[in-house]
């Protein structure tokens, strides 16, 4: 009989996956939910919540699992998780992912990054870290980020066989996908296999009860116009959040400015400036991407005759230090008339 290391006054051990839409957190809540219930023999419920069915925007995957004696009633989303499971690590900008941990519980971020990093980013003072890079090894095996964070959540969840995984993704793809089932079994095996652990403080140290997210502003007291302070806001731009961990990448000197990719782009994330030819006669050059507009989708890379944009991570700073402000070609173009 499976045995659960921890549960809940209700007798629930249970996970909270955020993500963003396109990640596959919701096909994999589901997963890890069939793989414990038809594997493991244990009771399960999963469920999801998301608003705009979109890529990009906030999701959140619910699973429970308890004694195959409990009965499960409880449907309401996961307050007090004992893992959370982070599919996009940017997601800490506007939304508390660790809200609610219990004492012990583990946290799991898909991250190329330090640790150290990692952990000040999320404000973690205890409990323990794991982290994996989930999107290299999707990548590298060309499927989707969520195998391997399914590869790491039962590494995590010892109490789950990974076989009955293995079983799970066959299934899956099998019918419909088959060429896919191969990539997505290396693809888990990857994510149990690469995926670290360190501990933050005393893993046992008591945690904050869970703070319920309520409205800042009412119909009363919203301001005229309204401010919208979630992904990709009209006031910050930043679009971090809901890109999908890749961007594209602008190489200058491969470029014949034959505007393709602007005429793709779905956000007008090009930079173009007037300047003079060979013969000295004014033609338009692009200058490079305002990243503030950009959401990673890639239409410009399909489109480039001349590999002057390719397909890059979005490693943490990137987008900053290599953004060309559109109020940058603005004011050029104002120094060439005068």
């Amino acid at each position: 009989m499976t045995m659960l290391p921890q549960t809940n006054e209700l007798g629930f051990y249970e996970i909270r996956l955020e993500s963003i839409g396109g990640l596959g957190a919701n096909l994999a809540g589901k997963m890890l939910a069939e793989a414990g219930v038809n594997g493991a023999g244990l009771n399960g419920s999963n469920f999801s919540s998301y608003g705009s069915e979109k890529k990009g925007s906030p999701v959140k995957s619910f699973v429970r699992f308890c004694a195959p004696e409990v009965e499960i009633r409880d449907h309401s989303p996961i307050e007090r998780p004992n893992v959370v499971g982070i599919f996009h690590e940017a997601l800490y900008k506007t939304v508390d992912v660790t809200n609610g941990l219990r004492p012990g519980g583990v946290v799991l971020v898909n991250s190329a990054r330090d640790s150290a990093e990692v952990a000040r980013d999320l404000k973690m003072a205890h409990g323990t870290l794991a982290i994996v890079d989930a999107l290299s090894i999707a990548m590298q095996e060309r499927t989707k980020v969520n195998t391997a964070m399914l590869g790491a959540l039962f590494r995590i969840c010892s109490f789950l066989n990974p076989d009955d995984m293995r079983a799970v993704i066959t299934r899956t793809f099998e019918k419909k996908l088959p060429h896919l089932v191969e990539p997505n079994l290396r693809t888990f095996d990857r994510g149990y296999e690469e995926v670290s652990f360190v501990t933050i403080g005393s893993a046992e140290h008591e945690t904050a009860e869970y703070t319920r997210p309520e409205p800042l502003l009412g119909y009363k007291t919203q301001e005229p116009g309204g401010i919208l302070n979630v992904i990709a806001n009209s006031i910050t731009k930043d679009l971090s959040g809901s890109r999908q961990g890749v961007l594209p990448e602008f190489h200058k000197d491969l470029c014949i400015n034959c505007a393709a990719c602007d005429t793709a782009c779905p956000d007008f994330c090009f930079v173009w400036d007037r300047q003079p030819d060979k013969r000295g006669n004014l033609q338009m050059f692009l200058q490079g991407i305002d990243y503030q507009y950009c959401k990673g989708c890639l239409k410009c890379v399909e489109v480039c005759p001349s590999a002057a944009l390719t397909e890059r991570l979005d490693d943490a700073g990137f987008a900053d230090q290599h953004l060309v402000p559109q109020r940058t070609a603005f004011r050029m173009k104002e120094e060439t008339v005068q």
